[in-house]
């Protein structure tokens, strides 16, 4: 995920009392000199490492394009016979590969390295490939309502879209497609005949269309928490039945169904209320606080943010029941400064703006947001920005699925609220040649979140026999009280 902007996936940035290390942001320097150098984790782990760059056109598709400089970091293999290089590619988008290394994920990048080199990468626009300068808001912060913040992303938008233009960025440059591209050129920068690809989210987005263009440039791919070609904006309905689920998780403890007795009843409730009136909200502010206007829309932004995986998950029945019973000072520690989610910075935008919606699942979204509990601020700044900066649609031909012969390690968290389990099935049934690992009450983040993943990532990418798999975590408990 990305941590600069409160958009469909860094949303998690929003809930600051509840993942407080992520609720800043951080850009590494594209500065930092290539080479050997000490890759410091963040749990104090040291390791070898190499920082590398390579060049490409900002947009191919312009004759002449400015030159834009890619950044990754590799971590060499301990293998005396190494295999094809292991490429990450990070959520978001907005995510930063290098950055991510440096998290819970830093043993997986370690444990890999027993097969090949495992190349941490940073897409265009992230990191150390940073390329779309950061620029100062100029549009009053909205309420948080669906109209305020609506209003407040398009026109944002179109005023950083045209600062950025004027400064020589090919804002068009930024897209999947493109981002796909440099996956190409890295394994050609690389020496390798092929390269395997690991991802997660947004990053599977990037993987499927790196396997639509680039196919025989790929040998393996592990893929987690699975988003399709046409799934840049969830459906509402998936998510009800994610809500769905969660609630008959919480009905088998009798002190929370006495307290709750449905919870995506009271959610409702609570929206319903905020909306027809908000509620004023002191929030921190760069200095000092802010009153900030709370709609319903604005509490759906914030659970928005806590359904992604359970220890967030868990926070939602005692907020709600405190917002049912009118304490909406409750809000105030889960929203980091305004200008932390007010921001645009670019490239998660327009990656998003570029894959699009298809016209029928559109209509679908659109529809099924009018009754849904979360409504459409699951999936803010899309659908809300379509057709905010013309002609960057990529088309139903990128969206379009293909039939995918890579042999293919599929991951899934059993309580993914980010992108629940109808929403991968329809991926999955892309692949021809799969196997399928869940992990029961895990979430979004699964990777880390049951030990046996690791080694089955590294049984898969050596090529090792690895079976269909359910693994089992402790389920959550939701405290009411």
């Amino acid at each position: 995920m990305t941590y600069t902007s409160l958009n469909r996936r860094s949303i998690l940035a929003a809930a600051g009392l509840a993942v407080p290390a992520l609720a800043f942001p951080w850009k590494a320097h594209a500065q930092e000199p290539a080479g050997p150098f000490r890759y410091k984790a963040g749990n104090g782990e040291e390791t070898d490492a190499v920082r590398g760059y390579f060049e490409v056109p900002e947009d191919r598709r312009i004759p002449g394009s400015r030159r834009i400089r890619l950044g990754y970091v590799r971590f060499p293999s301990t293998s005396p016979n190494p295999g094809a290089p292991i490429v990450y590619l990070a959520g978001g988008p907005g995510g930063s590969g290098v950055r991510t290394a440096m998290g819970p994920r830093f043993p997986i990048f370690m444990a890999l390295r027993a097969v090949a080199d495992v190349i941490a990468f940073d897409q265009r626009g992230t990191g150390l490939s940073s390329s779309i300068p950061d620029r100062a808001n100029t549009t009053p912060y909205p309420a948080l309502t669906h109209a305020g913040m609506t209003a407040w992303y398009r026109e944002e938008m179109q005023k950083a879209w045209i600062d950025w233009t004027r400064a020589g960025i090919a804002m068009t440059g930024y897209n999947t497609e493109q981002n796909a591209d440099d996956i190409e050129d890295l394994r050609i920068h690389l020496g390798a005949e092929k390269v395997n690809l690991w991802g997660i989210s947004y990053g599977t987005h990037l993987a499927l269309s790196v396997l639509k263009r680039h196919p025989n440039s790929i040998g393996r791919v592990a893929l987690a928490s699975l988003e399709g070609q046409d799934q840049t904006v969830k459906r509402p309905a998936h998510i009800d039945m994610f809500l769905d689920r969660v609630d008959r998780l919480m009905g088998t403890d009798p002190a929370v169904r006495a307290a709750i007795p449905n919870m995506p009843a009271l959610m409702r409730r609570v929206h319903e209320r905020l909306e027809a009136d908000p509620a004023t909200v002191t929030m921190p502010a760069e200095s000092g606080t802010v009153d900030v206007q709370m709609g319903g829309f604005g509490v759906q932004l914030m659970a928005s943010a806590l359904v992604a995986n359970p220890p967030q998950l868990t926070m939602l029945p005692k907020i709600y029941l405190a917002l049912d019973a009118g304490k909406t000072d409750v809000l105030a520690p889960l929203f980091p400064p305004p200008h932390r989610y007010f921001s645009i910075s670019g490239m998660p935008e327009a990656m998003d703006l570029a894959s699009g919606i298809t016209p029928a699942r559109l209509a679908m979204i659109t529809e099924e947001a009018k009754t849904a509990v979360l409504g459409d601020a699951f999936n803010i700044p899309m659908p809300h920005l379509l057709g905010a900066i013309p002609g960057v649609d990529l088309g139903d031909d990128f969206r379009a699925s293909i039939r995918i012969e890579t042999p293919a390690l599929l991951v899934a968290g059993a309580l993914d609220g980010r992108t629940p389990l109808e929403e991968q099935a329809e991926v999955i049934a892309q692949f021809q040649n799969k196997t399928r690992v869940v992990v029961e009450n895990a979430g979004h983040n699964v990777f880390e979140a049951h030990p046996d993943v690791t080694h089955l990532l590294v049984k898969f990418f050596s090529e090792q026999p690895v079976s269909d798999t359910h693994l089992t975590l402790a389920p959550p408990t939701f405290p009411v009280v």
